[in-house]
């Protein structure tokens, strides 16, 4: 007579499994909980490098030709020069630019309130 044998997990290997999965979830879920406030700042760093990054090329080909780029008289006009203008959520408060100075300008999360620095050159 043949003995057939079954296998497979018993159910207190399944429990145990569960348990240290549980505990492996109970560890990292306090890292996950500020991904949002992280993401947040992430977002509003990136915009103000954008912001930085669209004021030195439209000062460069305004420069090199009047015809192109954006006039910047004031830190809200560099919003015009990025393409498809300032995300929504955020606000750029007014400062005046004098033509070839570069002025430190400040960039606004609507939600939070959180801010961030860009510069602005001024260009005719």
């Amino acid at each position: 007579m043949n003995k057939t044998r079954q296998a497979g997990f018993t159910l207190i290997e399944l429990v145990m499994v569960i348990v240290i999965l549980g505990v492996l979830a109970a560890v990292a879920l306090p890292k996950f909980v500020s991904v949002d406030s992280d993401a947040r700042a992430s977002a509003l760093n990136g915009v103000a490098g954008a912001l930085s990054s669209a004021s030195a090329i439209n000062y460069a080909s305004r420069k090199a030709n009047s015809t192109k780029g954006n006039a910047v008289a004031n830190c809200t006009d560099v919003a015009t020069s990025m393409q498809g203008g300032l995300p929504t959520g955020y606000t750029i408060t007014a400062a005046t630019v004098a033509v070839d100075a570069t002025v430190s300008c400040t960039l606004t999360q609507t939600t939070g309130g959180a801010t961030a620095t860009f510069t602005a050159t001024g260009i005719s």
